[in-house]
Parts: structure tokens; sequence; C-alpha cells
């Protein structure tokens, strides 16, 4: 086997070829697009960069055949709650079904990140924000949301043999959207309702700036502080929505208002995956000018939750309730648009949010992704992630 390093354009193409390869025959697998990808390696695209470094190889058997892949890098800013070590991290990971394979690739980020400093290593993970390319699917082989991680069951073989352990798991949640809503959200629902001082929006793309000012406020309130989360700025919300605003439905991004000020906001998208399998990882104009066709004429029947939160002062008081049954009032008509939801990872160590979502109704645990650890010194004592 012969491992080479990600130097050049030429070696680069290799890198996004590996997959390729590895899903020939898998049906669920839908190609991302080559962009997405590649922008993480991009310093010009990727803030991470500020921060740290990622270094890359593919790996080839004696025939000159592509048969895996990995990136090893470090993150001053990555950090999980109770760490008392620096980790480093690896992330996409493609491999053969071949435990040699694995190994070599895994002992030579190993190696890199033992040179950085580093202790330990999590991954799958992304080089940069954790809403994309995060974890191991480890239940749920079915086509993946737009940028999740998707593997064969073998990947988790792979890992565990060389002596990975869980260190979190991150729980998806599904739901058919036309099933009644459990009594409990009904009734908490009713309360708010009849509240004049609670009232409800849907975003409007004509006034962006207006919700994206909103959205600063509860997402500031909610989580800035938190995990090292900083603060947003309006402007920062507002180039976000401007970016989402082609492939965003005003009838499933929702705020929630307490006498004018915002308290709760749930952000869902079309579940754009479904355009975007079709394209073999390009998106030049012609598959622009599909993607446009298939908005309009096979639209998507999933969408797709993607921010669920509620300042403090307002938590725990079934507002979360109230949000969903609004949602219900729109979603749940007639020749629906939308027949079924999946929520974005939630981690297991977060047991108020879990106990939200399987509170909403007829949800299912959808899929799960792993985050996994190794630890360098393999006689220290493996703790997983906390619980918050």
């Amino acid at each position: 086997m012969q491992l080479i390093p990600v130097t050049d354009k030429a070696t680069a193409q290799l890198f996004i070829q590996v997959a390729p390869v590895i899903y020939a025959n898998d049906p669920q697998w839908a190609r991302p697009l080559d962009k997405d990808i590649d922008d993480v390696f991009d310093e010009k695209k990727n803030k991470a960069f500020r921060h740290g470094k990622i270094v890359r190889w593919i790996l080839k058997d004696d025939n000159g055949n592509l048969i895996g892949r990995i990136a090893a890098f470090i993150n001053k800013k990555y950090k999980n709650k109770g760490d008392d070590l620096p980790v480093g991290c690896i992330g996409f990971f493609e491999c053969i079904n071949n435990q040699e394979a694995a190994d070599l690739l895994l002992d030579n980020a190993k190696h890199w990140l033992m040179q950085e400093g580093m202790e330990a290593m999590d991954g799958p993970v992304n080089f940069g924000e954790r809403d994309r390319w995060w974890g191991m699917i480890t239940q749920g082989y079915f086509t993946p949301l737009y940028c999740m991680n998707y593997n064969p069951p073998y990947y988790v073989t792979l890992f565990e043999n060389y002596g990975f352990k869980p260190f979190y798991n991150q729980v998806c949640f599904g739901l058919e959207t036309q099933k009644s809503l459990s009594q409990k959200v009904i009734e908490r629902h009713r309360i708010h309702a009849a509240n004049p001082d609670i009232s409800f929006s849907t975003i409007k793309k004509n006034n962006l700036e207006k919700f994206a000012t909103d959205f600063a406020e509860i997402y500031n309130k909610a989580w800035a502080g938190h995990g090292g989360l900083k603060q947003l700025s309006k402007d920062q919300v507002l180039i976000m929505f401007k970016k989402m605003k082609p492939v965003m439905d005003e009838d499933i991004v929702y705020f929630v208002y307490h006498k004018g000020v915002p308290i709760s906001m749930f952000i869902n998208l079309p579940d754009i995956n479904q355009y975007f399998k079709h394209f073999n990882g390009k998106f030049g104009l012609l598959q622009k000018l599909e993607f446009v066709w298939r908005q309009k004429f096979r639209r998507t029947k999933k969408f797709v939750g993607m921010v669920f939160g509620t300042v403090p002062e307002w938590q725990s008081k079934g507002i979360d309730a109230y949000i969903i049954g609004e949602c219900a009032r729109i979603i749940q008509k007639p020749n629906p648009v939308y027949t079924d939801y999946e929520m974005q990872w939630i981690g297991d160590f977060n047991v108020k949010m879990i106990n939200v979502a399987e509170s909403l109704g007829e949800t299912f645990r959808s899929r799960q992704l792993t985050t996994f650890r190794y630890l360098f010194d393999r006689t220290r004592e493996f703790k997983r992630h906390p619980m918050i």
C-alpha cells in the first residue's frame, strides 16, 4: 500500500475521488458537492485556519487503486466540556473494508497529531462548524442530509478494532408530519395561543433584516457564552439568511414573540440533498438550472430542523409546544408539501434537548451518529462527554 500526502490540485482531486470509489455500489449514498468538501481545505473560505491547521492523505493499493483517505487537524478553539488534555481531530475518513488499510491511515494521523502535542484524537469530525461532517453513522444507514457524513456499518468495526471508544452519540429525530401531536403538546399550545401577549410569525424573505435581528437576539441570549460559542451580530445572521434564501421556504421558518420581543425560533430548510444527490458532486450552470426545476416540479417531501432555541426565561414553559402547534397548523393540510421531518443531531449529553425532542409527539430516533475518541496514552482512564 502507498500513502500519499495531498499537496497539489492533482492529489486534492484524488482525495475527492476516493468516496465515489468506496460507495460505487451503495444506493443510499448521496455524493456531496465537490465544492463543499474543497471549501473545508481552502484557507480563504474556512475560518478554522485562523486557529489551526490541517493535513490529509490518500491511500492506494499495490495496483494503484484508491482505497482510502483521511485528514488530521488541530484547532485551538476545539474543546469539549470536561476536557483536561489537548485533543486533535480526524475527519473525511473513507476506507475499504480492510483493517490493515484503516490502521495505516489512522496511525499516520495519530503520529502527526502527537508531533503537534496532542494527547488524544476525536473523529470523524469537521475542521470547522459542528453542523457539518460531524460523527460516524452507527444507526440509520440511509440517505444522509445535506453536509452530513455517511458510511457503511463496517467503519464502526474498523474504528473500534483500532481502539476508539464512543465519546458521545448524536441523535437525530424523525417525524411523520401528518401524525397527530401528543395531547400534552396540544394542551400547552392552547395555553399560549390564548395569551394575547404571545404572537407567532413565519419568516418573510422580503424582510430578512428584521428576522436576522430577531435571530441574533434569541441566539445570543440562549447560546452565546456556552461551550465557547460567540455572540452573533445581526449582520452575520443576515449574510447567513441571504445564503439560505434560494432554498428557504417561508412556511417552515418560525419565530415567537412576547409583547413584540423575540423569545423563540424554529429554523428549518427543505432537504436539499434530495436534489443534490442527482448532480454527481457538481454544481455548475446546468446543475443550478436543474436545481431550480426540481424545486418547482420535483419538490422534496422532507424538511430538516436546523435550529430550535428559546431564551432562558421562557425555557420549560411550553413555548416549544406552542411553536410546534403553530407549525402543525401550516404543515398539516390536504395534499401536504412535506410528509417527513428530521431534526439535525442532538448530543446524548444534552438531556434537556433530548427530552424536548421526545415530547413533540410521534417522534422517533431516526439515526445516530457517534463521535469517537482515542487516547494516545492507552493506560489513561477513558471518560465520555459529561452530561449537561
